[in-house]
């Protein structure tokens, strides 16, 4: 395991349960992204791949959100992570750019908002 990998893997095993949020927030955007270059790029099985892994986070992110606690923040954010998701996945299967682009679009302000949040309560 090269240094990078080892840091990686120690920085998973301490962060906190909001840090790692954070981290899965910057990973489902982050293969949006990629997804999105790939498939423009010409690599649309590649792209389409990479979209469905960012899908995969976001539907774990809808599996955490605690109801009890926040019902109508949940409830919103359900919602939102249900239209990414959706996006996605068109975005996916007919291996096109712009219902991905979607997805970034209203995805990126909720990850900044969280990683705002997490970095003020710290």
């Amino acid at each position: 395991m090269n240094a990078a990998a080892r840091y990686g893997s120690i920085q998973n095993e301490t962060a906190s349960r909001e840090r790692l949020m954070v981290m899965l927030f910057e990973a489902a955007l982050r293969n949006i992204r990629q997804g999105i270059g790939e498939i423009e790029e010409g690599r649309k099985l590649d792209g389409s791949r990479t979209l469905l892994k960012a899908s995969e986070i976001v539907a774990y992110l809808r599996r955490t959100l605690d109801h009890g606690r926040a019902p109508e923040l949940c409830s919103n954010l359900s919602a939102v992570y249900t239209f990414v998701c959706a996006r996605l996945i068109k975005a996916a299967t007919a291996r096109i750019a712009p219902p991905a682009r979607e997805a970034e679009k209203v995805l990126a302000p909720v990850v900044e908002a969280f990683a705002t949040a997490v970095r003020k309560a710290a």
